[in-house]
């Protein structure tokens, strides 16, 4: 036989070989993937702990919060300057006392949500940033606006929910003044880099009256009065409370609770 019969030879048998192979693979039948059950995508452990809600009738907390305030004293506050916290406390409610400067915590704070309820007196006087004017501060660091904004306009970033200087708020949710306002804000503090840095910086959601005013919103760095924010490194802080030093009729405040998280 020559090697030209030879080579067609090998060739014809590596065809058939290839076709032979390729026929039992299409013969052979492989298991199909198991289908799907509801349980497989289902875990009931741990299970999330049991809070009993406040009471809006009676302004009770829930179960896990901290009391803040319970219409009686300020023993939860204390001075900025060092001391008790010298606010007006009557009728279930506490009032800011200009004189006395701003109060804050006993305890502090990382992650939490907060609840207080605040009203602009309704005889309030004034206009723009002199009507109403208070604030709360986050860890001590960062501010969210309190003033009345009912037919009372002013800076943008300066008026009623916003992070002030920074974000202003996506409305106007203020109610008249003698009513009730009512703010529950969802703040998680930052996380720091060994520089002193953001890693994760602050964010906060704020709801007024049911609606929101921020939604899960970066806090750029401290809240200056006169410059731009400053990211000052800091652990656990104080929740701050503002005596402004405005002219207008002092705000008061009630049903003040908080929740880690």
């Amino acid at each position: 036989m020559n090697k030209k019969s030879l080579t067609m030879k090998a060739a014809l048998a590596a065809l058939t070989c290839t076709v032979c192979v390729s026929s039992m693979n299409a013969q052979k039948q492989y298991p199909k993937q198991e289908g799907m059950t509801p349980g497989m995508s289902e875990y009931w452990t741990p299970q999330p702990k049991v809070v009993t809600p406040g009471d809006i009738k009676t302004n009770t907390a829930p179960s896990d919060a901290i009391v803040l305030f319970d219409g009686k004293d300020l023993s939860a506050w204390e001075s900025v300057s060092g001391g008790p916290a010298q606010w007006n406390v009557h009728d279930g409610v506490f009032t800011v006392n200009k004189k006395a400067g701003d109060i804050q915590t006993k305890q502090k704070f990382n992650n939490y949500q907060l609840h207080i309820e605040w009203c602009v007196p309704k005889n309030i006087s004034g206009e723009s940033q002199g009507r109403g004017n208070s604030g709360i501060f986050m860890q001590g660091m960062y501010e969210i606006q309190i003033l009345d904004c009912y037919n009372n306009e002013t800076y943008v970033n300066g008026q009623t929910g916003s992070i002030y200087k920074q974000t202003p708020p996506l409305a106007n949710a203020m109610r008249k003044p003698g009513e009730w306002n009512v703010y529950d804000i969802i703040y998680s503090a930052p996380i720091f880099k060994e520089d002193g840095t953001y890693r994760v910086p602050p964010r906060v959601t704020v709801i007024q009256n049911g609606i929101v005013l921020q939604n899960n919103t970066t806090i750029l760095g401290t809240t200056e009065y006169v410059g731009f924010p400053k990211v000052v490194k800091h652990d656990a802080g104080p929740i701050i409370l503002q005596s402004h030093g405005d002219p207008s009729e002092p705000i008061s405040f009630r049903n003040v609770w908080l929740r880690e998280l």
